[in-house]
């Protein structure tokens, strides 16, 4: 059963009680309230007949006891029957006045047990008596004569309870009535409330069944609302874990290709050559080709796997971060890449602003080698081939390394997988120049180990420029000369104020 159901059965049951239990409560006060009314009217009734019939019994009891009670009856019967009440009379269990009146209503057997009820000379009683369809209040009391006089009154109610029966069946239609078009608004109602639950539900189904763009929607400010939009970022954040790995399963399995081919391509050469020499008859210039052949090869090889293990090893072995002065970095950088540049003809230029990087100096030397050695690679202008590696300290503390070149420049499209391993945008040219598109994603990890951020921005046939972007360092960790020298002066003053003294 549906939420929406149960709450619309639930509600209307639990209306259909209150207003039930309300309903019997209302009329059967109303009822009662009647009914004390009725009696009472015919306990004061009942008193003021016994009262009369006492007062005129008294002034004729000398003519005789029963001629007494016949002469008094008969002179107050008139007055004491009036707005449908009637009187009735037994004298030692013998009937004075309403005998036919109680008959014909079938009454007399319960004025009977009614009177033969009352005990003591001072005594009151009613009964409420239901004949086949009619209702009847009889009181009685005992006379306080000298024989046994009991003097009645009898009263229809009939009128009373026809009251009732039109009341329970009046209320009886407005409950039904109630329950219908409380019943059609709350329906209406559990349909609208449990709307955005069903709405979600529909939502859960259709991402269930593949569907993920697809979302909720609701921006209710309610406990619903607020269950949306949790649901909506779970499957925001479920989608991006789902990209996520079918990114990093694609990327693997690239890997695993590219892997494959980088280690096919070598092997074929040295295995082709190796077959030759041993297999056919050559000249010694030939045999010094395929040896250098295999040499190569094998070297190629060699550097793949180091900067495979170099790749793997990096988030294992944890960072040693020292400062590093800016300076001494240039001066490596311009020592090793000087013969290159001149090889290749090739202007070039590195120039870093004196500061200090906290970091690990042999994998910050290995992130600027890269970048120039790709710039290099990308370089084939000869003479109006030009390189520059700027280093400034930006304003807010933060180190900017830009490696700038004006080679051939990268597709815009290739620019955000050109740090995937085995990557390369040239492969061909990539592989002549001795590359395995391993370089990149070695820069990337090592400056993300730092800290830093990459940002390329490169147009084909004019350059590209890598930025680096180093954060910046605590000032007691930037200026530890500073320091040391001031720890020296803190001690030279001491020293002097103690020989003062």
């Amino acid at each position: 059963m549906r939420f929406a159901d149960k709450l619309f059965l639930a509600t209307t049951v639990l209306l259909t009680c209150i207003f039930t239990i309300l309903g019997i409560w209302m009329l059967s006060s109303n009822f009662s309230s009647l009914l004390e009314r009725e009696t009472q009217r015919g306990n004061t009734e009942s008193r003021m007949f016994r009262f009369l019939f006492e007062t005129g019994y008294q002034s004729m009891v000398e003519f005789g006891e029963e001629y007494a009670v016949r002469r008094t009856i008969d002179s107050i019967a008139d007055s004491v029957e009036r707005d449908g009440s009637h009187c009735f009379v037994l004298h030692e269990e013998l009937w004075m006045h309403g005998e036919d009146y109680m008959e014909e209503r079938g009454l007399l057997e319960a004025a009977g047990e009614l009177t033969a009820s009352l005990e003591g000379e001072d005594s009151y009683g009613y009964v409420i008596q239901r004949t086949e369809s009619s209702f009847y209040l009889l009181t009685a009391s005992r006379a306080l004569v000298g024989s046994d006089v009991f003097l009645g009154m009898c009263r229809e109610l009939t009128d009373i309870y026809m009251i009732r029966q039109e009341l329970i069946r009046q209320y009886y239609i407005a409950l039904a009535f109630l329950l219908v078009l409380g019943g059609g608004s709350i329906y209406v109602l559990s349909r609208y409330i449990t709307r955005p639950i069903t709405s979600l539900g529909r939502t859960a189904k259709r991402i269930a069944d593949g569907n993920y763009e697809v979302r909720s929607g609701n921006r209710g400010q309610d406990e619903i609302g607020q269950l949306a939009r949790n649901f909506d970022r779970m499957a925001d954040r479920l989608v991006e874990q789902m990209e996520a790995k079918a990114l990093e399963a694609k990327q693997k399995e690239d890997f695993t290709a590219a892997f494959a081919h980088e280690l096919k391509t070598p092997l074929t050469s040295i295995i082709g050559y190796a077959d030759m020499m041993n297999t056919m008859r050559m000249s010694d210039q030939e045999r010094a080709e395929a040896t250098y052949y295999i040499y190569s090869q094998g070297k190629r090889l060699e550097s793949l796997s180091h900067k495979l293990l170099e790749l793997v090893s990096m988030d294992k072995n944890p960072l040693d971060l020292k400062p590093i002065q800016t300076k001494k970095l240039a001066e490596n950088i311009r020592t090793t890449v000087r013969p290159v540049w001149e090889q290749r003809r090739i202007q070039g230029k590195v120039d870093m602003d004196k500061s200090v990087l906290l970091g690990d100096e042999e994998l910050l030397l290995s992130l600027f080698y890269n970048l120039l050695d790709n710039a290099v690679k990308a370089t084939d202008k000869g003479e109006k081939g030009f390189i520059l590696l700027k280093g400034t300290v930006l304003a807010d503390g933060r180190y900017e390394v830009k490696v700038v070149d004006n080679g051939r420049g990268i597709p815009k499209e290739e620019i955000s997988r050109i740090t995937e391993a085995f990557y390369m945008v040239d492969k061909s040219r990539s592989r002549k120049e001795g590359g395995a598109g391993i370089g990149m994603a070695l820069c990337h990890k090592i400056i993300r180990l730092h800290g830093g951020t990459l940002m390329i921005d490169s147009r084909l046939g004019e350059g590209t420029v890598m930025k680096v972007v180093f954060p910046a360092m605590e000032r007691e960790e930037k200026r530890p000369a500073e320091k040391k020298g001031a720890r020296q002066r803190d001690r030279r003053r001491k020293t002097a104020e103690g020989t003062a003294e």
